[in-house]
């Protein structure tokens, strides 16, 4: 059978998957890679933080619903990837032994204007337990190819250019300012606040693993195939972009726990996010690509439903050896308001 194209996929259309299998050996693996936390890595250790047990990293649920998805959709279309995603909220820990129940759905559809080869799908995502619990949401812009269109051209290799700064932002030079990006109190962390986060090379067998597992379309899993896509090449799976962030975010903070003595502030102890939005995959991300990321606070203001905690949002970036930025995302922390 002929995969669908965008023609075959109209507004009001919705898949439903289901029996993915959560297990704490996957989340302690993912999360020794990508988000080594408490209550992530030991069971015991995550009794203790707010979770009050395991859970699995947001980027792991994300991981997990996008396999879902491409085994249930995507690798059944003629899927060309994502730009990004306007929203994921992660509204409850996702816990071993849990099931997840997702549900597609596309909610616009529109053609892309400067590629008319491809259309443009909103789509809206519920991941939900056995029991029917909602777990997530994810909101995000997906193209598909048009039926009969010729393969879209890849996209042209940007040229060398200087790094340019993340936003435009006042910037401190002070490092004790910056890193108040990791303060528990809400008055302490700086709007401005930047930290250069750290560094990760994308090797084939890494983006072939991740992909193998978690996000098997062509593009990911072969040059052949990615050639005849906008890829032009291999290249790698934008959550495994994503986790590579989230590492480097969690070894940042671990840096400046190592000077706690030193820091006039408390350090947030870290903990559950309720998730993130604006994120974007700016370029495919190719073998061999390094990748440097940051982080910069640019707003904060009192949680509006939990009285004493307060949201703080960071916008992180990720630029290349060729100083081209890749990757952002708008994230957020909860801090303790005074």
């Amino acid at each position: 059978m002929s995969k669908k194209t965008f023609e075959d996929l109209p507004v009001g259309t919705v898949v439903q998957m289901r029996g993915y299998l959560v297990n704490e050996p996957e989340i302690i693996a993912f999360a020794k890679s990508f988000d080594p936390q408490p209550m992530h890595l030991d069971p015991e250790a995550a009794k203790a933080t707010r979770h009050k047990g395991l859970s699995s990293p947001g980027m792991l649920n994300c991981s997990m619903v996008m396999r879902m998805l491409c085994d249930g959709v995507l690798n059944h279309a003629e899927a060309l990837g994502a730009p990004g995603l306007d929203e994921a909220r992660w509204l409850r820990p996702v816990r071993p032994g849990m099931e997840l129940h997702v549900e597609w759905r596309v909610a616009s559809a529109r053609v892309v204007q400067s590629r008319p080869q491809m259309g443009l799908l909103g789509i809206e995502v519920d991941a939900r337990d056995q029991t029917g619990e909602l777990l997530m949401t994810l909101r995000y812009p997906g193209l598909f190819a048009r039926r009969d269109a010729t393969p879209p051209p890849p996209r042209p290799e940007a040229p060398e250019a200087p790094r340019a700064a993340p936003i435009q932002l006042p910037v401190f030079d002070d490092p004790m300012v910056n890193m108040t990006r990791f303060a528990h109190r809400h008055e302490d962390v700086m709007i401005g606040a930047r930290v250069e986060l750290g560094v990760k090379l994308f090797t084939r067998e890494d983006i072939l693993d991740f992909a193998t597992k978690y996000d098997p379309q062509p593009f990911h899993l072969s040059d052949e195939a990615a050639a005849r896509t906008h890829f032009g090449r291999l290249s790698a799976s934008g959550w495994h972009t994503a986790a590579n962030y989230m590492r480097c975010l969690i070894d940042a903070r671990d840096r400046v726990r190592a000077r706690a003595a030193s820091l006039p502030f408390a350090l947030n102890p870290g903990g559950p996010s309720p998730g993130f939005r604006n994120l974007r995959w700016l370029r495919p991300v190719h073998p061999g690509d390094v990748i440097i990321y940051d982080s910069t606070v640019i707003a904060k203001e009192p949680h509006p439903r939990r009285p004493g905690l307060g949201i703080v949002r960071n916008r992180a970036t990720g630029v290349n050896q060729n100083g081209v930025r890749v990757f952002e995302v708008e994230g957020s922390s909860l801090t303790v308001l005074d």
